[in-house]
Order: C-alpha cells, then structure tokens, then sequence
C-alpha cells in the first residue's frame, strides 16, 4: 500500500467532516464495547501469562496527549521486565511475542471506550512532544489518537519520523468511514503477518531528535 505523505490539504469532504464529528464516535463506542465483551476470556489470560512471566504489575500505564494535545492515561499489558538495563535487556522473549501480536495493546480498548482514544487515528506518543512538533505535525492532534493508524498499516516503527507524521496528518484530513474500514483491515492483515514491529537494531524505533521521534515502549 502507498502512503500519500505530501502537504495536506486541510479540505474536508462534507461526508468526511459528518464521520469525524458525529458517526466516528458512535462506531467507536459500539465496536470497543462489543470487543470488550468478546475478548475478556482472552484478556484474562494475557493478564494471567503476564503476572507468571513478568510479574506485577500486570498493566503499564502512562500520559499521553489526546485530542487537542490534552493528556489522558493510555493502559497496556507490560511487556517488560521492571528494574534498571535497557529496552533490549528488559524486553523478555514472551514481551516480544505479546508486542508482535499486539496483544499488548487490547486494554486500551478500555480507552476507546471512555472517549480518550479511538479505533483509528494517529498513535499517542510522548507529553514531552508536543513543543517539538511543526505546526503542520502537531494537526495529529485534531482527532483522537488511534489504536492502530494510517501510518500504522503503512510501515509501522520502520518508517522515518518526518514521513511518518506526515502520514499522520494526511489522515486528519482524510478520515472516513471507507478509509477507517481499510486500516482496520489491513492493520488485521499486518498482525497476522508481524510486520513493521521495530527498526533493524532497535526495540520499536529511533528516539525522538525533534525531526525523528519514537514511541516509548518502556514499562515502568
């Protein structure tokens, strides 16, 4: 799939603009719920596997910057081990596996369902961000941070900082139902097939340098 990651228009179609205010909430709501509903066995027993493996706690939590850069508190299952040593002694063969089936990130449905998040759109990053972006990159912002995302299905932790927020954006103005339909799709065909988990060399991807930037992964 290519990912179009030049300026943005800034113009939405008068469909897109009823998706994002109204429908995409609504489809948000129905859809985490009905996950939640279906998946708690298996939730339980990622909980369970995690506290046997890595011990307590079982969930990581941390600030991110929601809608309009306003912070909530995204929740995952932690994938490594607590303790000092770096991202790559900490992460556990077991963590590795929960990361590359995303199993890892099934709690945050929890944060769909309250509002903080949505299904799809740009992924939350870091508080510390927020002043390092341009104008332009900073218009993630506008919508709700996303489970999975457009640059998420197009490259994941292996593409370029710079390349990946510009996807980010063009998101902002292109949203729609048909579009969310095909990155959940496809974000379905990336878990199977364990694509774009992290950069040659690294646990996810390259720090933050203020033109390049990561998500933090580390469980505290």
């Amino acid at each position: 799939m290519t990912a179009p990651v030049g300026p943005s228009s800034r113009s939405r179609s008068f469909a897109a603009s009823l998706w994002s205010r109204f429908f995409k909430r609504a489809v948000d709501i129905v859809v985490s719920a009905l996950l939640l509903c279906l998946l708690w066995p298996l939730m339980l027993l990622v909980a369970a596997l995690v506290a046997l493996s890595l011990g307590r706690p079982v969930l990581f939590r941390q600030q991110r910057p929601g809608l309009r850069g306003r912070p909530f508190t995204i929740v995952k299952f932690r994938s490594m081990r607590t303790g000092s040593g770096s991202d790559g002694q900490r992460l556990t063969r077991f963590g590795k596996m929960l990361r590359s089936t995303s199993l890892d990130e099934l709690p945050e449905l929890w944060n769909v369902l309250k509002g903080e998040m949505s299904l799809v759109g740009p992924r939350p990053l870091l508080m510390e961000y927020l002043d390092r972006y341009s104008p332009e990159q900073a218009r993630r912002h506008e919508v709700r941070p996303g489970i999975t995302g457009w640059a998420q299905v197009n490259g994941r932790n292996t593409v370029g900082w710079p390349e990946r927020l510009a996807m980010d954006t063009w998101y902002v103005d292109n949203l729609g139902p048909v579009l969310d339909a095909k990155i959940m799709l496809t974000t379905l065909k990336r878990i199977v097939m364990r694509q774009g988990i992290a950069q040659p060399g690294q646990v996810s991807c390259e720090p933050f340098s203020g033109t390049e930037c990561k998500e933090k992964r580390e469980d505290v």
